[in-house]
C-alpha cells in the first residue's frame, strides 16, 4: 500500500481511489476535493508517438516498482496523446474507465488509401478528390453522427479463433469480414485545405478512428487514410492535465524517495 500526494484539486492526474469506487457510471467522475490517495492510483499520462501503450505501462511499472499495473484503453503507436494508467488497487477500474467517451482529434489524407488505414501502412489506392467545399464536408460528417456500423480492420488487435488480425494480415492469410457497432456522440470540421481534412470527434469505446476516416472520404466520393491521431481526452481526463513519462518520474521520485514500495 501507499499513498501519492497530489496539489491539484480537480481533474488531477492523479485519482482517488475510494472516490472513484463509489462513483456512477457516467461520462464524468467527480474529482474536486480530493488531493491524496492509498492503495493504488489512476494517472493521465500523455503517450508519445511510436511509443507502444504496454511500452507505456511498462515505464511506469519500472519507475515505480509496481507490478500491477494496466492501461484503460489502446491508442496506437502512430497516436498520441491521453493513455490512462491504473495501479494497485486501481486496476478494478479499468473496465469502467474504458466505458467512459473518448475524444480525438484527426488528421486524413484525401486521394490516397493504405491498407492499415493510416500513415504506417503501404499505399494501396489513389483516387481523384472531387470539388468539395466546406458546407458538403459538413453535411457528409452528419451521417455518422449517432450509432453506427465500422467494419473491423484487418489490421487490428480483434482476435478471430484466438489470433490476432493483424498478424493474420501480415502472413497474407485471408481474413473474413466483420463489423461492430459504435457510437459517435460528435463530429466537426476543424480545417480542410487542398486533400487535408482535420476534424474532432467524440465517441464510444471501440470506436476505431481509422475507419471512421476511411469511411468519411469513401462519402465524400474519393478514399483517404489517417495521417495524425490524438486522443485529447476519456471522460473527463483531458490532454491539458495529462503528464509527459518524464514529469511522472520526476513527481514519483519527489514524493516517493523514502519509500519501498516494490511488493506493491
Amino acid at each position: 500500500m501507499f499513498t501519492l500526494i497530489s496539489p491539484v484539486p480537480y481533474r488531477d492526474s492523479f485519482l482517488h481511489l475510494d472516490k472513484l469506487m463509489k462513483a456512477t457510471q457516467t461520462d464524468s467522475i467527480d474529482i474536486r476535493s480530493i488531493q491524496h490517495i492509498n492503495g493504488g492510483f489512476i494517472a493521465n499520462i500523455y503517450k508519445p508517438v511510436d511509443w507502444s501503450s504496454f511500452d507505456v505501462v511498462k515505464k511506469i511499472r519500472g519507475i515505480t516498482r509496481i507490478k500491477k499495473i494496466g492501461h484503460a484503453g489502446t491508442l496506437d503507436p502512430f497516436a498520441e496523446g491521453v493513455l490512462l494508467i491504473c495501479a494497485g488497487r486501481a486496476t478494478k477500474e479499468v473496465s469502467r474507465l474504458m466505458e467512459l467517451p473518448k475524444e480525438y482529434k484527426a488528421t486524413m489524407v484525401l486521394g490516397i488509401s493504405t491498407d492499415t488505414l493510416d500513415k504506417t501502412g503501404k499505399v494501396d489506392l489513389e483516387k481523384n478528390i472531387p470539388p468539395l467545399s466546406p458546407k458538403q464536408i459538413d453535411d457528409t460528417l452528419v451521417h455518422f453522427l449517432g450509432k453506427i456500423k465500422q467494419k473491423i480492420p484487418d489490421y487490428s488487435a480483434a482476435k478471430i479463433k484466438g489470433q490476432r488480425r493483424y498478424k493474420l494480415a501480415r502472413k497474407g492469410k485471408e481474413i473474413p469480414v466483420s463489423y461492430k457497432t459504435v457510437q459517435v456522440y460528435n463530429l466537426q470540421r476543424d480545417s480542410f485545405q487542398s486533400n487535408i481534412l482535420q476534424f474532432r470527434v467524440k465517441c464510444s469505446r471501440g470506436t476505431y478512428v481509422r475507419v471512421l476516416a476511411y469511411d468519411i472520404a469513401k462519402k465524400l466520393g474519393t478514399v483517404g487514410y489517417l495521417s495524425d491521431l490524438t486522443r485529447t481526452s476519456i471522460g473527463d481526463f483531458d490532454i491539458s492535465e495529462s503528464l509527459t513519462i518524464s514529469e511522472f518520474e520526476k513527481q514519483w521520485k519527489q514524493t516517493h524517495r523514502n519509500e519501498d514500495i516494490s511488493h506493491s
